[in-house]
């Protein structure tokens, strides 16, 4: 076990959280590079999960000798006559092994019981039916300390049975390479060969399937072959073609050698921790370096949510600042509020009395207000008003996002996933409505409070809270800005009629601070209106400060795995395998 040793659980922690920052690596948007991303993301879980982890956790366990192979190389005939029975399924048809085997001894078979190797592979027990699952096979004829493993072809026409087989091969102490004096020189065997070596995989090829009068040739130059590929000290077999037995064996003769190279292998104690060592460092060294290489992809995760982020941000805030500027400049006073707040004072008259008394001119303002338009007309057309801006405003924010999510390979992915983004949300309209009331209530609520134990709110009550109220908001929305022509002066008379009504009932300075705090109540408001409209594409991506921190994470963990590695000696047996 990896407790027994301190080092090697330090190593195990280490590859454990390495596995943690892989898996929870953000590969969300559909960027470019994305798959070659997500590849080398089930690569490198993969092989810690299958094989690195379990391997650290019970070091003393059989030896996994996996039989790889390219179609039609003989592997399944070669299983059955190393072990010596019937335990995979040999044919002309292919793709022949769906199901992989793995013959092991049976004082080995506890080993086996639990997900130690291949955690995620279902179990069969003996079932020879169930494809795609994991059958194990327990015979006295394999030696104790080593189980075989029948493997899927590596380039068989079905996928899954390739994506199983470079699983398998990942998940081996020993990779058992099987190839034909007809296909040895194939590109799709040497990629894996080539693979292995680069993860200093431990690797014995057999040549298999071997003509007589060939097999001089046919082994030097695949030997050269190995050489120049840096599998020189892997051990090389031969197999001369042989016609099977009637039970489906080859003569032991030709795989007399394997098999007791095998036996050999499974009785030398230091030998095997030699090999299981090997492949684990490599492994390990292998899985730093592509998470490496994972780190640097992220990069690109990172940078397209940034770019998506940035145009929402910047989009959504322009519309902010436009809506409360709008709502400020005169803008809402155009049509219908004007028109309503005209009736309510009656302005050209007014001006015209605006020489007189205060006193006088506030309670002739007030009993035109009662006897004219009743206040609630005017609230209610402010609110219209304020409601067709913000609508407006939000589905402009939402189109300009769309174009600019449309020139972004992941922001065009995210449009089509996720249909009607190009419009302001369905619950816009409810929130921008809300949003007026609401206002209008904080508005009409200040008027009372800067009223209380006041003079003025006798007078304010006298002539009616809401005029007053509608007043403050007038004085809010009024002003010159995107307002032409003749109506210039008809919003610069509004607004001087609602400043001296507010005027003769708070106080110049009071009318002031109202005003204020009444434009910015309302930009808060918007603020938070247009930002739940922007959370619509905010959730979308993920937040790029989170991006870069699982970067640097993933990054850190590699280094840590590696320096681990590099001082953990995993080759000496523990005490209990030298007692054995």
């Amino acid at each position: 076990m990896a407790g027994s040793d301190p080092g090697v659980q330090e190593l195990l922690t280490a590859t454990q959280d390495l596995l943690g920052a892989v898996r929870s690596a953000p590969l969300r948007l559909r960027t470019p590079r994305l798959e070659h991303a997500l590849a080398i993301q089930r690569e490198v879980a993969d092989q810690l999960s299958d094989f690195v982890i379990p391997r650290l956790q019970q070091l003393d366990a059989p030896l996994l000798v996996v039989v790889g192979g390219s179609t039609g190389a003989g592997k399944s005939t070669l299983v059955n006559s190393i072990v010596g029975r019937h335990v995979s399924d040999s044919g002309v048809l292919r793709p022949t092994t769906r199901t992989p085997v793995l013959v092991h001894h049976p004082d080995d078979a506890a080993w086996f019981a639990s997900d130690r190797v291949l955690p995620d592979l279902k179990r069969t027990g003996e079932n020879p039916h169930e494809v795609y699952a994991l059958r194990q096979v327990s015979s006295a004829t394999i030696p104790a300390g080593l189980a075989l493993l029948d493997a899927p072809d590596i380039d068989s026409i079905d996928v899954g049975n390739r994506e199983l087989a470079e699983q398998l091969l990942a998940a081996a102490d020993l990779w058992l390479f099987v190839t034909s004096a007809a296909r040895y020189a194939d590109h799709v065997p040497w990629d894996y060969l080539r693979r292995a070596a680069e993860r200093s995989a431990s690797v014995a090829v057999v040549l298999d399937r071997t003509p007589a009068d060939a097999v001089d040739d046919v082994r030097r130059h695949l030997a050269r072959m190995m050489t120049a590929r840096g599998l020189s000290d892997s051990p090389l077999f031969t197999v001369r073609e042989s016609a099977v037995n009637d039970r489906g064996m080859l003569p032991f003769d030709e795989v007399g050698q394997i098999v007791l190279w095998l036996q050999d292998l499974a009785a030398d104690l230091v030998g095997r921790r030699t090999i299981v060592a090997a492949t684990l460092h490599g492994a390990i060294r292998h899985d730093v370096f592509r998470a490496r290489d994972l780190a640097d992809e992220i990069e690109e995760q990172a940078e397209a949510a940034e770019a998506l982020v940035r145009d929402v941000d910047t989009i959504y805030r322009r519309a902010v600042d436009e809506v409360s500027v709008a709502a400020t400049d005169g803008t809402v006073l155009r049509g219908e509020v004007l028109a309503r707040w005209q009736a309510f004072v009656g302005t050209g008259e007014v001006l015209r009395r605006l020489e007189r008394t205060v006193g006088s001119w506030r309670d002739r303002v007030a009993a035109r207000a009662v006897r004219q338009v009743e206040p609630q007309a005017v609230g209610a057309a402010i609110g219209q008003g304020l409601h067709m801006l913000l609508v407006e405003q939000a589905e402009r924010a939402a189109e300009e996002t769309a174009r600019a999510w449309e020139s972004e390979p992941a922001g065009r992915t995210l449009l089509e996933e996720h249909r009607g983004l190009e419009r302001a949300s369905r619950e816009f309209s409810l929130r921008a409505e809300r949003l007026s009331r609401e206002w209008q209530e904080f508005v009409q609520a200040l008027v009372v409070e800067q009223g209380e134990g006041k003079k003025a709110r006798a007078t304010a009550v006298s002539s009616g809270v809401n005029a007053t109220g509608i007043a403050l908001m007038i004085a809010v929305f009024a002003g010159t800005g995107g307002i032409t022509g003749a109506e210039v002066g008809i919003a610069g008379g509004t607004a001087v009629v609602a400043q001296k009504l507010l005027q003769a009932v708070f106080g110049d300075q009071a009318v002031r601070d109202l005003a204020d705090r009444a434009a910015a109540d309302l930009r808060s408001r918007i603020e938070a209106v247009f930002a739940d409209e922007a959370g619509r594409y905010r959730r979308l991506v993920p937040e790029p400060a989170s991006v870069r921190r699982a970067q640097r994470e993933l990054r850190k963990v590699a280094d840590r795995a590696d320096v681990v590695r590099l001082a953990t000696d995993i080759r000496r047996p523990t005490i209990q395998q030298e007692g054995v």
